[in-house]
């Protein structure tokens, strides 16, 4: 695999999972890279976050609206209202793989005002213990055309980054939904 790996701590299991989840056909002109973040909640809590195309904003800060056309399935598209602050307002988006058993999605921009051509990205959800508790391993790649004025790395470090913050939310998310799955009333009278 071509790119880089920003593997967040730990990860003999993460680079099994890369090897056989992330595969990109890599070009002259693209740029990859896989990211790794470790998050204290279950894999059923963060996957019921992930797993919805229809509502990315639902952990993705940086959108505002997200609207799909027809049923959720394979080949739906989804436009989604980018927040002011980016170099862009609106992203054409297809599903391209949702696997409920192995925790994957897959999507890919097909359209919009932005620079990102030929985006593709894949996360995968995996279990894990932290700190004796269940855990989630997430794990998202992506690839992209390098756009005409920009290096592999600036075009990287852009696309990691908007992914990092993708990532920290869903995180924050996850972890403050598990708590609040887990907070039992005490009755100490």
């Amino acid at each position: 695999m071509n790119g880089s790996n920003k593997n967040g701590g730990g990860g003999g299991g993460a680079n099994e999972y890369i090897r056989r989840h992330h595969r990109h056909e890599l070009k002259d002109h693209q740029c990859s890279s896989t990211l790794v973040r470790h998050i204290k909640a279950p894999v059923h809590l963060v996957w019921s976050l992930v797993r919805r195309f229809d509502q990315p904003q639902k952990y993705k800060p940086f959108v505002s609206r997200c609207v799909v056309q027809g049923n959720l399935e394979i080949g739906s598209l989804r436009e989604v209202d980018v927040k002011s602050g980016l170099p862009a307002t609106t992203s054409t988006e297809r599903l391209e793989l949702l696997d409920d058993d192995e925790h994957l999605l897959s999507i890919k921009i097909i359209g919009g005002d932005h620079r990102l051509r030929n985006y593709s990205s894949i996360i995968s959800l995996h279990p894990e213990i932290i700190d004796g508790r269940p855990g989630t391993v997430v794990i998202e790649s992506f690839v992209v055309d390098v756009p005409e004025g920009n290096t592999k790395d600036e075009t990287c470090y852009f696309v990691e980054a908007l992914i990092q913050c993708n990532l920290k939310s869903l995180c924050d998310v996850s972890e403050r939904l598990a708590v609040q799955d887990h907070t039992e009333p005490i009755d100490r009278l």
